[in-house]
């Protein structure tokens, strides 16, 4: 792999080719085609982008699948007011971006836009240069593992399924803007992730943990890091056969910290992205400098986090990520933004225009989304409840975005009766809507911790990696829905 210019320099004067992958493309043609698209239009711009990524996963001793993909392409954009001309290929090619370049045209019309200012550039960078696919071999992959299976199932003897995989990928972009800038980075990621099945009397119970970043896959790959991952898998599944059914009603919960700030993901941090308050679809749209939380509520989405999975240097229009407050102590101060509702709405773009790939146009998507923590005892949190559910762990969710209505399964949960933290529960589904349950939030621990590092954002059939995290939280008349 070639080393890139920094994130947010122009390939100096001469390289007539992009950085950081080489292709046929000359800078000069390919600057004057993309200003040929946007003339008259209000921004636009050229994302080039290769990616390769591999995955590996041994299920019940087998590898049951190994997948290596690699693939390239550009996206050309123009926009103009509220619409959006975008036009890709997978052939990166003179001929190519003409025929996009005459595609994306159709959204200017008549023209008559005032081009926007280029993004500011910074040269930060959150993470390494590098391809965590090749730091081992496949054989050493693979023997990892079958340890990790022996290593479950070693354990203990009611283990009778182990999964496990090895993902790891590296994204190359270049994105050149009508302005003459280039931008580019190198994006890279690793994950490792393991689940069991423990057996007893017949009844099954499962465990899940696991956990990345853009970091090097060999790390994750170290007998220090993925026992204590394979440990925690194994502890679910067995505090899961002893759960009993969930009961049903409104009753007060305790979230944990980390992970289950995947429910402020859906339930808050949807709503509080640019697109949807300029069209008026949020439950928060309107309502910028109001109390939309409880008192202590600070709630951040932040992609300048070094080595996180949710950070991004720069985002996929060329601005750099930002550290964003979205609500400070219960008031709504901010949204999350690209280039064009930021304009639209006449505000800044916060370094949040995301895409999955060269084949999307970017819109406002979270990065790494978490609430600050509060001076509470996170005990003391579970000790006031006097008939409540401590949620530890979250599977799936779904939202509205319109209303924040939101459903969310646990996966590992304990009934809480009097301040004491009883049987584990299974079954339990929290039910609620993210402005309500913010304004009932009655006590914030003091205990925020990020996720480890799995979690994983759809918006407009578009998938990025993001980041969550919270302090425990005890939120008053949650509707949980259980079996009991």
């Amino acid at each position: 792999m070639s080393s890139a210019a920094p994130e947010t320099a122009a390939t100096p004067e001469g390289d007539a080719r992009f950085q950081p992958f080489e292709t046929l493309l000359d800078r000069e043609a390919a600057l004057t085609t993309l200003r040929e698209a946007v003339a008259g239009a209000d921004d636009g711009e050229l994302f080039l982008e290769r990616r390769h990524s591999e995955s590996l996963v041994l299920d019940d001793g087998r590898i049951r699948s190994a997948g290596y993909d690699a693939a390239e392409g550009f996206g050309l954009r123009a926009v103009r007011g509220d619409v959006a001309g975008y036009a890709h290929s997978t052939e990166i090619s003179e001929q190519a971006l003409k025929r996009a370049a005459a595609t994306a045209r159709l959204a200017v019309g008549a023209g008559g836009g005032t081009l926007a200012e280029a993004p500011k550039g910074t040269n930060v960078k959150l993470y390494g240069d590098f391809d965590p696919i090749g730091d081992a071999t496949f054989a050493a992959k693979i023997e990892t593992l079958r340890e990790i299976d022996d290593f479950l199932r070693g354990l203990d003897k009611r283990v009778v399924q182990v999964t496990a995989s090895l993902s790891a990928s590296v994204q190359e972009v270049a994105i050149l803007r009508p302005e003459g800038g280039l931008v580019t980075d190198i994006r890279p990621m690793a994950r490792i992730s393991i689940a069991c099945i423990v057996e007893r009397d017949g009844r099954r119970e499962s465990g899940h943990h696991g956990g990345g970043g853009r970091i090097r896959l060999d790390g994750l790959m170290e007998p220090g890091h993925w026992q204590p991952v394979a440990r925690e898998a194994l502890r679910v599944a067995l505090v899961n056969l002893d759960a009993v059914a969930a009961p049903a009603g409104s009753l007060d919960v305790v979230l944990g910290s980390g992970w289950p700030g995947i429910l402020l993901h859906e339930a808050v941090g949807h709503g509080l992205e640019g697109d949807f308050n300029r069209k008026k679809t949020s439950a928060f749209a309107g309502l910028m400098g109001q109390q939309v939380a409880a008192k202590g509520v600070t709630v951040l989405d932040d992609g300048t986090i070094p080595d996180r999975r949710g950070s991004i240097t720069v985002d996929d229009e060329g601005t750099p990520s930002a550290k964003n407050v979205l609500i400070e102590d219960g008031v709504l101060v901010g949204y999350m933004q690209d280039r064009q509702n930021a304009r639209l709405m006449g505000v800044p773009a916060t370094g949040n225009g995301r895409r999955e790939s060269y084949a999307h146009a970017p819109m406002p998507r979270m990065t790494n989304t978490y609430m600050l923590g509060g001076n509470d005892d996170p005990a003391s949190l579970v000790a006031d409840m006097k008939d409540g559910i401590w949620a530890v762990g979250f599977g799936g969710g779904q939202v509205d975005i319109t209303s924040g209505k939101f459903v969310f399964s646990c996966t590992e949960a304990y009934r809480v009766r009097n301040g004491k933290v009883g049987e584990p529960v299974t079954g339990a589904t929290l039910i609620g809507d993210g402005p309500t349950s913010l304004k009932n939030v009655r006590g914030i621990g003091n205990d925020m911790a990020l996720d480890p590092g799995i979690g994983n954002c759809g918006k407009a059939g578009q998938w990025v990696p993001v980041g969550v995290g919270q302090p425990s939280l005890l939120i008053g008349g949650l509707t949980v829905g259980g079996v009991a």
